[in-house]
């Protein structure tokens, strides 16, 4: 008798095992779909944003270049100054890459461990 009762308390332990690796599984696998979905969603506002600023930005540049072309009555130095202004801060950016990094990871993370 005590043999039953353990034969079916041992099934009943396998049949909840199986259902709890499936369920795990189920649950990883939507947990991957929702983490890869919203690093999409968030490279593709990005990406969109990112395009509009840049496109704005070249306009807005060049129509600096223009202007000091004319106060500084030369063809190429405004284009030079403004060029010059980029490079400064593409430098700028670069030395300080590391402390850019620390947000970017935060805000992943977010995603990710949510």
């Amino acid at each position: 008798m005590a043999f039953e009762e353990l034969k079916e308390d041992l099934a009943e332990a396998e049949v909840s095992a199986k259902s709890y690796l499936e369920h795990s599984e189920e649950y990883l696998e939507l947990k991957v779909f929702k983490v890869f979905m919203g690093s999409v969603t968030a490279m593709a506002q990005l990406a969109l944003v990112a395009s509009l600023v840049l496109i704005a930005l070249f306009m807005i540049s060049f129509a600096v270049s223009h202007i000091l072309n004319g106060v500084l009555e030369s063809t190429y130095v405004g284009f030079i100054i403004v060029a010059s202004f980029y490079v400064l801060l593409a430098v700028i950016f670069y030395i300080f890459r590391d402390k850019l990094n620390r947000p970017l990871l935060r805000k992943f993370s977010k995603h990710y461990f949510d």
